[in-house]
């Protein structure tokens, strides 16, 4: 489970400072040495695969591509901090020398001219800037105005033009270059597709997927390096499954196997992780796969496996069982999404998630299951929680945005908290946790001192709304209590006869009439119009009458 506390949304720059960037950039051109040796780099990462239990395995597209020496990320080896910074038009390029054979050659060129703002690199890159410039063969002359702009960012339509060159195929030739990420895609190199910016992790997974593609003499990437000397001979691509990276025009990134379906989340595995049975799972089959590959844009520790209660094994992302659909008939078809409101397409970037139980339907969770909470005293956009409440309370900030398809994105926004932080709103209520809930599944904060409640996406109207009830009207003693009721629109009213004698209720207006009730039962009304509704006993209206004020 996620460590509860104030969670603060990082930013992530759009540009990379000069010094920064300079020292990243020799790092990326010192990857591999001759023959293919790799150097071990102090303060590196694991970079194994890693056990998530049940036998599986996971590794990640960041771990093949640091074994490889083809990223060597910054002085602490290719770690989560570098592997969200952004990438550049000069690391696409030196990558782009390096898989043709001639980083070694720019590296020892002495340009007689270059581009004109070659002083933002160190005087190693400005070296590979001037051969580029003198070779405008190899395709790199910048925006114009003789300048290169090394440091701005790449996008996938870019790199990928780099990976295909690489592969042996030529812009203008073999595919032009608007067509460039299509044709790619034809080509087996689609995980970073339609991405603007792209992040070292995005250049990670670019470049594993492109190792395993055909080159246009025949052999893959792979071969071809392992025979031109740039990586070992020994060298082998991981052998497990892939997880995909789909990008559906409505429901943004989505996960797939690695035959290109879309798994899935059922959300009352938040309560009960074995809650599809039986038929649920001829229509919705659980995914395992002994070993996994991720691309590097995710987080392979939120990868996991786990024994179901009829003994069979099943891999997890973020706690969620994973399944896929069995009307999803072709790669890239999404016909799970939202059936029943229980099923949603499995996403890295879900802001919130819905949990449903039996005993209180669906509720909003986190990103992994756990569940969220909204405070009554809490008025719209405000927290009213502070002090030590917020360590009870922990304010919920998300990380991603997507939400799931039967709820409205507009609904989500974010305040900051009176202590600093952001936090997450829904309707304009903010959301906690509840330190208590130990692990994913609990709502032990629900009803807490009647000020905390779970979040039911469908019932809730927002922050500062008078919230529809429950309320019970005893017919006791041929009364329906003392005083009249107060009650909020929409509410429930549900009357229990107690006594011997039938007693139903009816409203003086006309507005309602309950049946005659026997002892024991009861009947539920609801009242949606503001107003003042006197009723009372057909069989004793004389004496038993009542009111409801509906506000």
């Amino acid at each position: 489970m996620r460590r509860l506390g104030i969670r603060r949304a990082g930013v992530r720059s759009n540009a990379i400072a000069t010094a920064a960037a300079a020292a990243l950039l020799l790092a990326t051109v010192g990857f591999g040495g001759a023959g293919g040796a790799l150097a071990a780099e102090e303060g590196a990462a694991d970079r194994g695969p890693g056990a998530i239990g049940g036998g599986a395995s996971v590794i990640s597209d960041a771990d093949v591509a640091a074994e490889l020496g083809l990223l060597l990320g910054d002085g602490n080896g290719v770690t989560a901090p570098y592997l969200a910074k952004p990438s550049t038009r000069l690391q696409a390029a030196i990558l782009s020398l390096r898989l043709t054979g001639r980083l070694q050659e720019a590296m020892r060129y002495e340009p007689k001219t270059n581009f004109s703002d070659k002083d933002l690199v160190s005087p190693a890159n400005q070296a590979i800037l001037g051969f580029l410039k003198e070779h405008p063969e190899l395709g790199w002359q910048g925006p114009g105005d003789g300048r290169f702009d090394p440091l701005a960012a790449i996008s996938s339509q870019q790199f990928y033009k780099v990976m295909l060159e690489a592969l042996g195929y030529r812009s203008g030739t073999d595919f032009e270059y608007a067509d460039t990420e299509s044709f790619a895609a034809s080509k087996g190199l689609s995980g970073i597709r339609g991405t603007a910016s792209l992040t070292n992790a995005h250049l990670a997974t670019a470049l594993v997927e492109s190792l395993g593609a055909s080159s246009t003499a025949g052999p893959t990437l792979l071969v071809q390096l392992q025979t031109e000397g740039v990586v070992s001979t020994e060298t082998m691509l991981p052998a497990g499954a892939r997880i995909g990276l789909a990008s559906d025009p409505e429901l943004g990134t989505l996960l797939t196997d690695d035959e290109g379906r879309t798994l899935y989340f059922f959300t009352r595995d938040a309560a009960d992780p074995n809650a599809c049975q039986a038929g649920c799972l001829q229509n919705w089959p659980i995914y395992y796969e002994e070993s996994i590959v991720v691309p590097a844009m995710l987080d392979k520790a939120d990868f996991g496996a786990a024994t179901r209660s009829d003994g069979a094994k099943q891999l997890t992302y973020k706690g969620w069982p994973l399944y896929t659909f069995g009307k999803d008939a072709s790669a890239g078809d999404v016909n799970g999404e939202g059936v029943n409101g229980v099923w949603f397409a499995a996403k890295p970037d879900y802001a919130v998630m819905i949990g449903t139980s039996l005993e209180h339907g669906h509720y909003l969770t986190d990103d992994y299951g756990n569940a969220l909470y909204r405070f009554a005293k809490d008025s719209a956009d405000a927290s009213a929680c502070a002090g030590s409440c917020i360590t009870n309370w922990p304010p919920y900030a998300a990380d991603g945005k997507a939400v799931p398809s039967t709820l409205a994105a507009s609904d989500f926004g974010s305040i900051v908290h009176p202590e600093g932080g952001a936090m997450t709103t829904f309707k304009k209520a903010p959301l906690y946790y509840f330190a208590k809930d130990a692990a994913r599944g609990d709502v032990l904060g629900h009803k807490a001192n009647d000020l905390w409640f779970l979040v039911a996406p469908d019932a809730f109207e927002g922050a500062g709304a008078k919230q529809a009830k429950t309320y019970h009207v005893d017919m006791k003693d041929y009364s329906f209590g003392s005083g009249p009721l107060t009650v909020e629109a929409g509410s429930t009213i549900v009357f229990t006869n107690y006594d011997d004698m039938e007693h139903n209720a009816v409203a003086v207006d006309g507005s309602f009439k309950t049946p005659l009730l026997k002892k024991g039962e009861t009947y539920s009304i609801t009242l949606d119009r503001a107003g003042t509704y006197e009723y009372f006993c057909e069989p004793h209206k004389r004496f038993m009458t009542g009111t409801i004020i509906v506000e």
